[in-house]
């Protein structure tokens, strides 16, 4: 991407606040908690971890997320694969801790599964990566930014807050970018405005929708 994206902020999604990804960091700590205040009754709760996700190359793209810590691996695998990555079925794979979780593991070389619950795997501050295609891969890193309680009831994956969709522009007119040219792009060329778009040398059929995802442009990633 030969264009200077700006730093992206982020919303809150519990009370709209829109932060730079630093400074989401602190904010969510403290807004969670404020979230938490006892209602009153005592209710069971479990350990859960709040993640930060970002694109490595693309880092103006991020998502922090709650997920229980006693779910298994796949399930933060299908999490990024519906919030920012899934195309075509492409094969992923986590590196923690220098050992590589695999969403198809080969049993011939005794590849591990990510049948493993993230209590088992993860801890405060643990840094650990993704990776989805291996062929035409977007890589992310992720860390564990604090571990604390939530009620027990329910195992879903929340978002917190993720960036705000960059401001992108056209490179022949300058307005905002509303499609990519995924030949081009290798070249660091190709984001286009729907007018602009229309006479592209590689022709329309061949461009894919600018969405917020650090995803953006690969294979056949429409969002």
């Amino acid at each position: 991407m030969n264009q200077k994206i700006k730093k992206t902020n982020g919303t809150c999604t519990f009370c709209n606040s829109n932060l730079s990804k630093t400074k989401m960091k602190a904010h969510l700590e403290s807004c969670k908690q404020k979230q938490a205040t006892p209602s009153g009754k005592q209710t069971r709760t479990k350990k859960a971890f709040l993640i930060l996700a970002s694109g490595i190359s693309m880092r103006e793209y991020w998502i922090y997320f709650e997920v229980p810590a006693n779910v298994k691996l796949k399930r933060i695998d299908s999490f990024l694969r519906k919030t920012w990555v899934e195309c075509c079925g492409h094969l992923s794979a986590f590196t923690i801790k220098g050992k590589i979780y695999q969403s198809t593991p080969d049993k011939y070389f005794k590849d591990l599964s990510m049948n493993y619950s993230l209590d088992k795997l993860l801890d405060q501050d643990t840094n650990f990566s993704y990776e989805y295609d291996f062929g035409s891969p977007t890589q992310l890193d992720l860390k564990v930014i604090s571990e604390y309680q939530i009620e027990s009831a329910g195992s879903s994956i929340k978002i917190l807050a993720r960036n705000d969709p960059p401001l992108i522009l056209c490179e022949n007119c300058g307005n905002p970018a509303t499609y990519i040219c995924p030949y081009c792009e290798y070249l660091d060329e190709g984001w286009l405005c729907d007018e602009c778009a229309v006479g592209h040398e590689c022709g329309v059929e061949m461009l894919l929708p600018v969405v917020n995802s650090p995803r953006v442009g690969v294979c056949g990633y429409v969002g």
